[in-house]
């Protein structure tokens, strides 16, 4: 659920003019300018080069990180023999790089899964052939020796042996739906671990490791879907259909998990002793390059301890190296940011209060801090091992922005990204040169390729006709701001005001957030806003409306004592402090205090009814969408994660429930919902529904057929929703 903004902002479009109300909104859902930006970047393995698709799909081009020419061409689908695609969804090499690995015919499943039919695309003879010709797959990978290539299909494990004229074989043969799940994750793990992959070569390519999903006890979900597929062929065409998956609700039953390791050579599956915490969690495997240790991770169901388990592949004895324990929860960043490295580790951690890299011994031995201060890192690069520099990226400096950084053993730091923003890197193989993509709340990206000590080497991108474009027309102003609370807690957040803003005037305002744990709006980027660079937000600017997004208690960039204050007690802070910003809002001489509305999808859809529910009634009018309306209907890990189980916590999730606190909505209400929504289920809306006609509150509702949770299905749909979205507000704060 944290990442749907993620999603609503992938779609950058900039609209032709901003004069008053002359631009319609159906201008910003299809308008056509697009930030240009490089797609799929690799770095090629000898430190020279990366490779990337070509802005159709059409090709796979090889520059030059030193001066970023294009210097080949390393796929091509109108010359590659057997290969009648019209285009790639994706790419991976084999580790010599002569093969390459094509996805095509992506097919979605949930967030993070898919199906695809993968071609094995040889570089020297220019001839591609199908991996499978069996049907889909998913999750394909290349074995170290580059000879192997495993895959699940149909929750079964398969191999296919590149030295022996690309012979199937399967590995598994217990999967079946809603049962057995081998080598991909389950629902909730696959959401709320962000992960689509649970298997893993050894370093000799001699032996897999898998997690096996056990979902037989876990709860079953039916989702009726309503539009005809033409794939029916009975008496009942049409008539609606249910899609059924196993979804575990707060404090239920989740997948039993195990651990298993199949050796190649003589085709023995073993079971690996891992300590897995009662009813707990394993959110990675990895093998590290020791072929002999399997790295197993596991949570327990608190989320509050990490054990990473040294596990034999092949004797399945298994040995904690590393503890890391937090009096809360501990953030994805442990398990998914964990690298390793020949013969060290780099964890992060939040045990100083804000997140930093710490460098361990592959036995799990402390060495040292890599990064300290009050800050939060945000990502690690990469390691020069003989230099001894790290490669990271931190908002050191601002919340708001993040920067590219080296630092040496001593402590030495070097910025390495002079602009202010936000700033994104790919590495070259050992570091030497990157390609950054940098971009502001005022400026599109600019790409350029790097040095390591960061001297702009060429300028890839720069977005000069965009920006051109953009010059020639009125926009709205975009900017940031900060205010103290009641409770001195201060805050931060941006507006979008009119092009021909007259501070003499009062305007209606419409506060759009996400507020959920760790999530963060308010950032120095192009990528704000719905519709990337605030373009919904633009397009009601014109329309004469001040749009203001506030970062509230609890969520990212600021720390734990701020990001985690929210613990057993999520929708007291959130909607206190969206309050709170209305409030101060309504001091501002330029603002309409008695025409403030609130909205927000997902987290920011429940964020709004909790605002809108609280004792002092501040906004006339909201608009949720897709909002969970009580945390006992969400899923385990989530849920739990911040709130544990109901049974617990039971005055927390009372208190949280939008469903228990519906006698004190007030305001306008406008409630969205996709009726295959996987995630936050049709039920919160249905039940919420239920409650505020039982306590004689009006409302207005929409329902999109078959869309999930991004509510994209149908070709006018997503401009349906946020015309639905504009006009609510053009009626009710006007």
């Amino acid at each position: 659920m944290k990442q749907l903004f993620s999603l609503l902002t992938a779609f950058v479009i900039t609209v032709t003019a901003f004069a008053g109300n002359d631009v319609t909104l159906r201008d910003v859902m299809h308008g056509g300018y697009w930030p240009q930006t490089y797609a799929a970047i690799k770095p090629m393995a000898d430190g020279e080069h990366f490779a990337r698709m070509s802005d159709d799909r059409t090709m796979i081009l090889k520059g030059s990180f030193k001066n970023g020419e294009i210097v080949d061409t390393l796929f091509n689908v109108a010359t590659a023999r057997g290969f009648d695609k019209k285009y790639i969804d994706g790419y991976q090499f084999s580790p010599d790089e002569e093969k390459i690995l094509l996805q095509t015919n992506t097919k979605g499943i949930y967030r993070h899964s898919y199906t695809a039919e993968h071609y094995i695309f040889s570089r020297r003879n220019n001839k591609a052939e199908p991996l499978s010709e069996n049907g889909a797959q998913q999750v394909p990978k290349f074995s170290p020796d580059g000879n192997l290539i495993a895959f699940v299909r149909d929750n079964n494990i398969f191999l296919v042996k590149l030295m022996f004229n690309n012979s199937e074989s399967q590995i598994t043969t217990d999967g079946e739906f809603r049962k057995i799940i081998n080598g991909i994750p389950d629902w909730v793990n696959e959401e709320e671990f962000t992960s689509n992959c649970s298997f893993d070569f050894s370093a000799d390519s001699k032996c897999i490791a898998y997690i096996k999903y056990d979902e037989s006890e876990v709860m079953m979900y039916d989702m009726p879907m309503y539009i005809p597929t033409g794939k029916q062929n009975n008496q009942y065409d049409g008539f609606c259909n249910p899609y059924s998956f196993k979804y575990p609700v707060a404090g239920a039953n989740n997948s039993k998990l195990s651990v298993h390791s199949f050796e190649i050579k003589s085709r023995v599956t073993r079971d690996l002793n891992v300590e897995i915490p009662k009813e707990g969690y394993i959110p990675r495997i990895k093998f590290t390059k020791d072929p002999n240790t399997l790295a197993v991770l596991t949570l327990n169901r608190h989320q509050n301890v990490l054990e990473i388990q040294a596990v034999n592949p092949y004797s399945g004895i298994s040995k904690v190296i590393l503890r890391e324990e937090s009096d809360t929860y501990l953030n994805e960043q442990v398990y998914a940011g964990i690298e390793f490295f020949d013969k060290h580790f780099v964890l992060h951690s939040e045990r100083s209060g804000y997140n930093h890299l710490y460098l361990y011994t592959i036995n799990g031995n402390f060495v040292r801090p890599i990064t300290s201060g009050e800050f939060e890192v945000k990502r690690l690069y990469g390691w020069d091992s003989k230099k001894d520099e790290f490669y990271y990226s931190s908002n050191e400096g601002s919340p708001l922005r993040e920067n590219i950084y080296k630092i040496n053993a001593k402590g030495k730091k070097i910025r390495l990204t002079p602009n202010d923003g936000t700033n994104s890197a790919v590495f070259s193989t050992g570091m030497k040169y990157f390609i950054n993509t940098y971009s502001s709340i005022n400026t599109p990206h600019t790409v350029t390729t790097n040095d390591n000590n960061g001297k702009v080497i060429k300028t890839l991108i720069d977005n000069k006709n965009l920006k051109e474009r953009l010059a020639k027309f009125d926009m709205p102003t975009k900017e940031f701001f900060t205010f103290k609370t009641s409770d001195g807690v201060e805050l931060n957040g941006w507006m979008v005001k009119p092009a021909d803003f007259d501070a003499n005037k009062k305007y209606p305002v419409v506060m759009f957030q996400y507020s959920g744990p760790y999530s963060q709006q308010v950032h120095d980027s192009w990528y704000i806003g719905n519709y990337g660079n605030a373009m919904f937000e633009s397009y009601m600017a014109g329309e004469g409306f001040i749009m203001v997004c506030v970062d509230g208690r609890g969520t990212g960039g600021r720390g734990t004592e701020f990001g985690k204050c929210t613990y057993l007690n999520i929708g007291k802070y959130e909607p206190a402090d969206q309050v709170e910003a209305a409030k101060y809002l309504g001091t501002l001489p330029y603002v309409d205090k008695n025409n403030i509305g609130i909205w927000g999808w997902s987290f920011g859809g429940y964020n709004t009814l909790m605002s809108m529910s609280q004792d002092e009634a501040v906004f006339k009018a909201g608009v949720a969408v897709a909002a969970p309306t009580d945390w006992r209907f969400y899923d385990t890990v989530y849920t739990e994660r911040y709130m544990r189980t109901p049974k617990e916590n039971k005055s927390g999730y009372d208190a949280g429930s939008a469903i228990v606190n519906v006698n004190k909505l007030s305001g306008n209400l406008l409630l969205i919902h996709g009726t295959a929504d996987d995630n936050v289920h049709l039920r919160n809306m249905v039940r919420y529904i239920h409650a505020l006609t039982q306590a004689n509150k009006k409302f207005e509702m929409a329902l999109y057929a078959d869309s999930n949770h991004s509510i994209y299905y149908g070709n006018n749909t997503r401009f349906h929703l946020f015309e639905k979205i504009a006009e609510f507000f053009k009626a009710n704060l006007k």
